[in-house]
């Protein structure tokens, strides 16, 4: 009787062992006679991703459920079926996080491949983001007080604590005030559709990508690598120039001081040329202009349309230096000059 009551708990985990592995096996199986359908392929990644946190999950539910029969003595039987709520707690929690996180990530893949909006998608994709960090914080909140509301020193102590709510809340709310302006300014920024992951900006004076977006700040990458965070907050209480909102295409400039000799009508042939052979323009539009005159010299506008941000800096600046490489070798005159004249040669006129 005395072996029979030894060998029960090892019998009782390794029936739940057994049970767990056979049902992973079955499951499995059965997803992959579901890939040759068209149905399946969606449901594979899921099972792969998830069959870690779903076998912990079911295998300490199980052993839970089945603690009963493993005739532990009254002394170890607290402990251990404490223990097992704990880790049931647990492995749901991380299962439930990782469902959602690939039902976000399936969900967007099979979006973005019937929609083919670049600015929807950089949308949908921010939203979904930031609901899945939203979602995720919910589910770990959750587990750690059900995990805490499992010890009864936690319970003993939490009438007493209602009691005093209205205090805490208003101490934690007056002393994590920035912390909790960033979470709903992070909330307000996903559904307010204000900036989405890809877009190009300008954030106080410097222009970049952004690259990161959570529920407290934004990483934006410059031109030249750097990485700039910024607090949430910022992007919904300053201006800030978002140059891809509803289309990533933009308009270029660049600026040519010169001689108002110049010839305009060639130098804009010589324009065209330029952006017919250049790959960073797009075709849309293009202009050049004489936008202002000086005493000495007229400022000479060439506008251009590019696909992006990106390209639009570069082809100004092959704009730019093809331009004035072209004055230089056919109109050395058009670029601009300084006169002088000496001192004395400027008293004998008058």
């Amino acid at each position: 009787m005395s072996l029979w009551n030894a060998l029960r708990p090892v019998t009782v985990g390794g029936g739940v062992v057994l049970a767990t592995l056979l049902l992973d096996r079955a499951v499995r199986a059965a997803v992959r006679r579901a890939a040759g359908r068209s149905d399946g392929g969606v449901w594979w990644p899921l099972v792969r991703r998830c069959r870690m946190p779903m076998l912990l999950a079911i295998g300490s539910a199980l052993l839970l459920a089945c603690e009963p029969g493993a005739g532990l003595a009254a002394a170890v039987r607290a402990p251990v079926r404490h223990l097992l709520v704990l880790a049931t707690i647990v492995s749901c929690a991380w299962a439930g996080a990782r469902l959602l996180a690939l039902l976000v990530d399936t969900s967007f893949a099979r979006y973005a491949t019937d929609r083919r909006d670049p600015a929807r998608l950089r949308r949908i994709r921010t939203q979904a983001e930031m609901l899945h960090r939203l979602a995720g914080a919910a589910i770990a909140v959750v587990a750690l007080a059900a995990m805490l509301m499992t010890f009864p020193q936690v319970r003993a102590i939490g009438t007493s604590l209602l009691a005093s709510a209205g205090i805490v809340g208003l101490v934690v709310g007056i002393a994590a005030q920035s912390t909790l302006g960033n979470l709903f300014a992070g909330v307000q920024l996903a559904l307010g559709d204000m900036v989405r992951l890809g877009d190009e900006v300008v954030v106080a004076g410097d222009w970049g990508t952004v690259e990161e977006i959570t529920l407290t700040y934004v990483v934006i990458v410059t031109w030249d690598q750097r990485r700039i965070v910024m607090p949430v907050s910022y992007f919904v209480g300053k201006p800030f120039e978002n140059w891809s909102r509803n289309d990533p295409a933009i308009t270029g400039t660049a600026l040519l001081h010169l001689d108002h000799s110049t010839p305009v009508e060639v130098l804009r042939a010589e324009f065209d040329r330029v952006l017919k052979e250049s790959r960073w323009w797009d075709g849309v539009g293009s202009a050049l202009q004489v936008v202002d005159t000086t005493p000495s010299t007229m400022v000479v506008r060439a506008l251009m349309t590019a696909r992006n941000a990106s390209d639009a800096f570069e082809l100004r600046c092959a704009v730019r230096e093809q331009l004035i490489a072209f004055l230089r070798a056919e109109y050395p005159g058009a670029l601009p000059r300084v006169a002088v004249a000496q001192a004395g040669q400027s008293c004998a006129t008058r």
